[in-house]
């Protein structure tokens, strides 16, 4: 938990001594100055100078950002609620290994409400949609390289039920919902899909493929990340 002030390492352990770290979601928003930015900016600094692969998701694609000396901001689009919408692969992306095995354009579990205004010198645009300027990106600073995603390739559709009934007040309020009945229909739809992912009419009434609904494609970066950047990583190190 490196935004916590009492936050260490075991004894005897650092950032180097790790294969890989990743980095999820957070309630902190990196464009406020406040110290638990700035302690977690100070560890995804120390992490790009120790060299070792890392991985973020939604707030750990920021904070890479911000740390490299870029920029965050509140969402232009309003939030980006329980699926990123058609996220679309760059020219840069299509031979990237973070993106192997996904398709030209795809939908994957979102839910945020800040994202990534310029990408920092040294970083490549990956993918993008038309909600969100950086879907996913590879930044290489100060000696290290980091891949993330601004969705959320790692949780599952029960996951995103929550963070909607958790949501429901915000999601109202930004219009993308009426009421919070209509946000507890949605997530009713979305929870008996994880129950039973195999069911078309759910992921037709949703509007998802199996690019969400299939567990281990939903989970393509986290593989590609370990199959591509965290095993070379450990082989050169022996």
């Amino acid at each position: 938990m490196p935004a916590d002030a009492d936050s260490t390492f075991p004894e005897g352990e650092s950032l180097g001594g790790y294969d890989a770290v990743f980095l999820s979601g957070s309630p902190l928003s990196l464009y406020e100055d406040t110290p638990e930015v700035r302690r977690s900016l100070a560890f995804m600094n120390a992490l790009f100078s120790s060299g070792t692969p890392s991985f973020g998701s939604c707030a750990g694609l920021q904070m890479a950002t911000v740390a490299a000396g870029c920029t965050v901001r509140r969402n232009r689009n309003g939030p980006e609620a329980g699926f990123a919408r058609r996220i679309v692969v760059t020219d840069a992306g299509r031979c990237h290994p973070l993106l192997k095995g996904r398709p030209g354009s795809y939908d994957a579990p979102s839910i945020h409400t800040d994202e990534v205004e310029t990408l920092p010198d040294g970083a490549t645009l990956l993918a993008l949609n038309r909600s969100t300027v950086v879907q996913a990106a590879e930044i290489r600073h100060d000696g290290g390289t980091f891949w993330g995603v601004q969705y959320h390739p790692e949780i599952g559709l029960d996951e995103v039920t929550g963070a909607l009934r958790r949501q429901a007040d915000d999601l109202v309020e930004s219009g993308l919902a009426r009421s919070q009945r209509e946000v507890e229909e949605h997530a009713d739809l979305v929870e008996a899909l994880h129950r039973e992912p195999g069911r078309r009419d759910l992921a037709w009434r949703l509007g998802l493929d199996e690019q969400v609904t299939d567990e281990d494609l939903r989970r393509t970066e986290l593989r590609n990340f370990i199959e591509a950047l965290v095993i070379p990583s450990l082989e050169r190190r022996r």
